[in-house]
């Protein structure tokens, strides 16, 4: 089932997730109808507070992009990343690598924008998957960068609190109007809750 992704402007993008203690069937479906939800927004990446759940629970699919590679190690083996997506991160903890790069990114809770953002280039991430097994992901490229993007939302971070003053600066009053439509569709919502409980 498709989910309404998250704007910015609403607080659940703010909330840093909760730790997940138990995977059972509800995290389960969560997970499958986020990847669902991914893959018809043409994202390659969507952590659950972009759906509207403060938990450490995200999801990424980098197979479809060639044009910016990826070398992983999956448990200490070298593995094609294409073999391995949709990959579903649970309570992920991640370690930087000390080189950085500088990349273009956009994040499907900001429709339409992007900025250049510097990230680590390779990442090491301890993580549990739906199975709840121990997994450890080594990689570099473009998975590395969607891993931390990702992993930020999980603790409350946006991608526009990367950017440069320069690069925030030129984007403010597309941020402006984001902000305001989605407090709006907030208040709309909360409105026709409040009426039919009446």
């Amino acid at each position: 089932m498709r989910l309404s992704i998250v704007q910015y402007g609403d607080p659940v993008l703010r909330a840093k997730g909760k730790r997940i203690e138990q995977i059972d069937d509800a995290l389960r479906e969560l997970a499958a109808n986020m990847i669902e939800t991914m893959h018809a927004a043409n994202g390659v990446g969507l952590a659950a507070q972009q759906v509207g759940e403060a938990i450490q629970l995200t999801v990424l699919d980098v197979s479809q992009v060639e044009d910016r590679p990826t070398i992983l190690k999956l448990n200490g083996q070298d593995v094609n990343p294409a073999g391995v997506m949709p990959l579903v991160l649970i309570n992920p903890e991640i370690e930087l690598g000390r080189e950085v790069e500088t990349g273009t990114e956009g994040c499907l809770s900001f429709p339409e924008m992007t900025g250049d953002i510097e990230r680590a280039k390779s990442v090491h991430v301890r993580a549990q998957n739906l199975e709840g097994d121990r997994i450890e992901i080594e990689t570099t490229g473009f998975l590395a960068r969607a891993i931390q993007h990702e992993v930020d939302h999980l603790n409350g971070v946006l991608f526009i609190d990367r950017m440069s003053s320069g690069a925030k600066a030129s984007l403010s009053s597309k941020l402006r109007r984001l902000q305001k439509e989605t407090q709006q569709g907030i208040k709309h919502r909360q409105k026709a809750v409040a009426e039919t409980t009446l």
